[in-house]
């Protein structure tokens, strides 16, 4: 899969010298005040994106439940994230030589692009596990990601993600370990059980 991707990053690692110095915020802001580079940009997500579709899907629904989905995330933090990624505040190989062979048009498109997907929700297998769910994410999680979980610009969007994702990511803030250490997340799920855990991830992945 790696060797399918290589050629596009090599070609493009001069255009991302190139644009190095772009201020990507002031850039999103002009995308979000002229429709007709707004468009531009989101013709240039889709090429992008049919890179990333390797591995988070068509439209960003990703075939593999580890791999998070990226349709209708949050485009501001979207572009946070790959903005991490490309300094090594998140760490990821691949994901890090892929964004910093982007250049800035292309990494605002493509969150354009993800943003305006839609969302394929998993169907749940256990109402009762999803109602327990339910009812531990509206006694705590919607403070941070809203009542629909569809965070903001700074908190992700949870709702209808991979469930194995969701699974890997709560055990790594409650342990604290991975590459985003000391977040929030850690003290608000450091007392989840793994029955919590399993609950809420069968409800948010549920979620539309």
């Amino acid at each position: 899969m790696a060797a399918l991707v290589v050629p596009p990053v090599v070609a493009q690692q001069a255009k991302a010298r190139a644009t190095a110095n772009v201020d990507l915020d002031a850039r999103f802001k002009e995308a979000q005040t002229s429709a007709p580079l707004a468009d531009h940009l989101y013709k240039v997500g889709r090429k992008v994106a049919a890179v990333c579709a390797h591995c988070h899907g068509e439209g960003g629904t990703s075939t593999k439940p580890s791999i998070p989905n990226l349709a209708g995330q949050n485009p501001a933090y979207l572009l946070e994230q790959m903005r991490q990624f490309a300094d090594g505040r998140r760490r990821n190989e691949f994901m890090e030589g892929m964004i910093r062979a982007m250049n800035s048009d292309e990494k605002i498109g493509m969150v354009l692009f993800y943003a305006a997907q839609p969302v394929a929700h998993q169907t749940t297998a256990s109402p009762a596990l999803t109602a327990k769910g339910q009812a531990y994410f509206e006694k705590t999680c919607f403070r941070c990601h809203g009542a629909a979980g569809r965070g903001n610009e700074q908190i992700a969007r949870i709702a209808g993600q991979q469930p194995d994702y969701l699974r890997m990511t709560l055990h790594r803030y409650r342990e604290d370990t991975g590459a985003r250490t000391g977040s929030i997340m850690t003290p608000n799920t450091r007392q989840m059980s793994d029955a919590d855990i399993e609950a809420v991830v069968a409800y948010v992945s549920s979620m539309p």
